[in-house]
């Protein structure tokens, strides 16, 4: 199911930087979502990708090179690109959609340090039903509430830069976009706090589709509660997400070290 972006380029411009020790955190920290999404289930084949900013270049991005499962990603095998087809460093080129939606949500929305594209299963099954995705009936979804947007047009692969803008407008400010028939995209201001939310939000749709299974009806939460609970769950949420992929990196230097290569 993945393409080949064919008119990618190696960029001759030089970048000054690119081996900082922020962006070789960064480059750990994005291999580290990545094989954790592996080991919990979350990605498909050789499809789906994350990205985030490269420290100090914002015009620059990390992303996984196609024809790489997420489970081979290290933190020197990611691709620096930029926001017009040019590889600037790695070898390798990026899967085609993953660069005409990545691109062009990095170019709008310069906030949205890390995007997190996934097929995973939970979010995509809620993605591929009529309605709101989240039923505001379980403590996880809380954490997501007023942060969600819904694009409803389903136009097939995105093979173009106005796909990519379409999708980009369509998540304005919201961090997280359920793609209608398609999967999420799940963005925030770190790749920690990208990580904790898409391990949270599949989460979220896992216990909500189990409860749906019994065919029982959900027992919904009142809107003032979900809105003080929201903003309980988002205090000091910068620091959670740091300590849980700290954690993730924790586990994987124990189980798949080589992931920090």
């Amino acid at each position: 199911m993945a393409h080949d972006l064919g008119a990618t380029t190696r960029s001759e411009k030089n970048y000054d930087g690119l081996d900082a020790p922020a962006v070789m955190e960064a480059r750990r920290d994005l291999a580290a979502s990545l094989r954790m999404a592996a080991r919990l289930g979350l990605s498909e084949g050789i499809c789906n990708h994350f990205s985030a900013l490269v420290p100090g270049h914002p015009d620059l991005f990390l992303v996984n090179a196609y024809g790489l499962a997420f489970n081979e990603i290290t933190a020197s095998n990611l691709l620096i690109c930029d926001f017009h087809g040019n590889v600037i460093s790695g070898d390798g080129q990026p899967e085609a959609t993953a660069f005409y939606i990545h691109a062009r949500l990095h170019l709008h929305k310069p906030n949205a340090v890390a995007a997190f594209h996934t097929h995973m299963p939970n979010a995509t099954a809620l993605a591929m039903i009529e309605g709101e995705p989240l039923a505001w009936a379980g403590q996880t979804a809380l954490k997501f509430y007023g942060r969600v947007a819904v694009d409803e047009e389903y136009n097939g692969l995105a093979l173009d830069n106005t796909e990519g803008d379409r999708i980009a407008a369509t998540m304005g400010h919201a961090d997280i976009v359920f793609l209608k028939n398609h999967g999420v995209m799940v963005t925030g201001s770190s790749i920690a706090l990208a990580w904790d939310d898409l391990y949270y939000l599949e989460r979220a749709a896992e216990v909500q589709l189990k409860a749906m299974s019994t065919g029982r009806p959900l027992k919904k939460i009142d809107p003032d509660t979900v809105e003080k609970t929201a903003r309980q769950i988002n205090i000091g949420d910068a620091e959670s997400a740091r300590v849980h992929l700290e954690s993730v990196k924790r586990i994987l230097a124990r189980v798949e070290p080589d992931f920090a290569d």
